[in-house]
């Protein structure tokens, strides 16, 4: 049974540099793994590309023949590729020993609005493919109240719409302090806590004050549902990518059928990625750098008052 990620993102989340970066991780450990293209305008490939859709269709392409705009020829392709899923299909079978990663495009309308992504995902799951959604965004969108919310949704409604077991994924966690402070610990975004908090500091900005009775309505719609939670990741770091890697097996059933003789990255996985997964150490590694008051200080009001830690790193 072949087991696999499906990669989106927006652009600029990492889609491609994280394909590359687990396709050499996991070789490494002994897992045997493909890369599948899906996207018609990625020219450069920095991964070794088993199937690529530009023996098929490329966005140039549909945009001369068709006289479209890039994001009307992203959609034709996607179409296209659905209607000749028999190519895909006949690409794959002989990769179905192989562990696979498909590269999406990164035009997000693809997986909120459109059919034919999921349609696509769809039939790949009904040919015995045991998939889960990887979905990257870029982590500096926490530091904006703002983006953070739009991450939020946007990640929701991708949940919604694909309905495969999905991981959400804040890349270039070790980047995040480059674009600013965050108003609280990692912790309350990676497990999206009382939204209510954020609702102060979007008050905050001329702009987004203007919504208040809009703002409090997404943030309880998100929370309804109850589904948006978030790993981490820093691609160049081995400790972070194990237990990404860990979390993942365990969503598309990999941990449990993936192992077969020759292939023990599934228990290198297991053995080295930290058993309780602790965003106080990641936060520790890439952003903290607190003195040891401070630290104690933070602690002491959220055990004292509930309210989630003010990160009080300057300016």
């Amino acid at each position: 049974m072949p087991f696999g990620q499906v990669v989106i993102g927006p652009p600029g989340s990492g889609k491609t540099t994280y394909c590359n970066g687990i396709q050499q991780f996991l070789n490494a450990t002994g897992r045997k793994v493909s890369v599948i293209n899906l996207d018609p305008a990625n020219d450069f490939l920095p991964y070794n590309c088993a199937v690529n859709i530009a023996e098929l269709i490329t966005l140039e392409e549909a945009m001369k023949e068709l006289e479209l705009g890039p994001n009307g020829a992203m959609v034709y392709c996607m179409e296209f590729l659905e209607k000749n899923f028999d190519w895909l299909e006949e690409k794959l079978k002989s990769l179905r020993d192989d562990y696979l990663l498909f590269d999406f495009p990164g035009q997000v309308e693809l997986f909120t609005h459109y059919d034919s992504v999921k349609n696509i995902i769809e039939r790949l799951t009904k040919t015995n493919f045991r998939l889960v959604t990887v979905h990257l965004v870029d982590a500096h969108h926490c530091t904006d109240p703002a983006k953070y919310i739009s991450v939020l949704l946007l990640s929701l409604k991708t949940m919604l719409q694909i309905e495969i077991p999905h991981i959400n994924v804040l890349s270039k966690i070790d980047l995040m302090e480059s674009y600013g402070k965050l108003a609280y610990n990692l912790e309350f975004y990676t497990e999206v806590q009382d939204l209510s908090y954020l609702l102060d500091h979007l008050d905050e900005d001329p702009f987004t004050k203007r919504y208040k009775d809009l703002n409090k309505a997404l943030c309880e719609l998100i929370e309804d549902f109850g589904l948006v939670g978030f790993q981490t990741l820093c691609i160049q770091d081995k400790k972070s990518v194990w237990n990404l890697i860990q979390a993942i097996d365990k969503a598309n059933g990999y941990v449990f059928g993936g192992l077969t003789q020759g292939n023990e990255s599934i228990m290198q996985a297991a053995m080295r990625a930290e058993l309780f997964y602790n965003v106080s150490d990641v936060q520790e590694r890439w952003l903290d750098h607190r003195d040891v008051w401070d630290s104690w200080e933070t602690t002491h009001q959220q055990e004292t008052s509930g309210v989630p830690p003010i990160n009080k790193t300057p300016l």
